[in-house]
């Protein structure tokens, strides 16, 4: 990693809030490490460009998603609540398609699922990212994990709830109330990513190769402007 790259890192350690939006999060003494990723799709070599961090309004997923997993630790409320979470920190190509499933080894340790369980609460989904994403910017799952656990902490995201009542609501609020609590980013540098009735998924928060935020491509950028959105509730 390039020094402006690690000083950057080191300076976003500061505590922000994003960890808030786990309510009560307790992490299980034992957790059962889930079975080896599966490879979906060819692998990709390109160098990095750029970096998207996906960052998903948990209870829009739960709505759907609820009970079909035993080992459901997001959406039954088993370790607690949770807001916006992690989904994944996501290498980028300059152009083409993005780097991706670079190597399946080293595995995630128990003890890795364990340290950032409450940022992305699903053992399956932190092995398949890693597996998927991380092996192309990182050596080990531990150090891809402690990239994105930086960035996660710097955040301090918005009140989706509260967003969600008021009437009217728009992409551009959503922008613009993220923008205010985090003042590195422009409206341009945050993406959005909403289910085809218009409620939002996740957030795609862009930046260039040293970490710092930037403007997202045009492709994948979603809603712009006045286009109304809806945020499910389900706290």
């Amino acid at each position: 990693m390039k020094a402006p790259a690690l000083a950057l890192l080191i300076a976003l350690s500061l505590p922000g809030t994003a960890l808030a939006q786990a309510y009560q999060c307790r992490v299980p003494d034992r957790i059962e490490l889930p079975r080896p990723p599966r490879q979906d799709s060819t692998t990709v070599r390109a160098p990095v460009a750029r970096y998207t961090l996906a960052v998903s309004w948990s209870p829009e997923f739960c709505r759907s998603q609820r009970g079909r997993s035993a080992n459901d630790y997001q959406c039954s409320g088993k370790i607690g609540r949770f807001g916006f979470v992690l989904h994944g920190l996501w290498p980028e190509a300059a152009k083409g398609p993005a780097p991706q499933w670079c190597a399946l080894e080293p595995r995630p340790s128990a003890a890795d699922i364990r340290a950032n369980l409450c940022m992305t609460p699903a053992p399956s989904l932190l092995e398949h990212e890693w597996a998927k994403h991380g092996s192309c910017m990182a050596v080990t799952p531990a150090g891809y994990f402690k990239v994105a656990g930086i960035l996660w902490n710097s955040l301090r995201l918005p009140d989706a709830d509260k967003l969600s009542r008021r009437e009217g609501l728009t992409a551009a609020d959503l922008r613009r109330e993220f923008v205010r609590r985090n003042p590195g980013f422009t409206e341009s540098s945050v993406g959005l990513q909403v289910s085809n009735g218009g409620w939002l998924r996740e957030l795609r928060l862009c930046y260039d190769k040293d970490f710092m935020p930037t403007a997202c491509p045009p492709r994948g950028f979603g809603p712009k402007g006045t286009v109304p959105l809806k945020i499910w509730r389900g706290l």
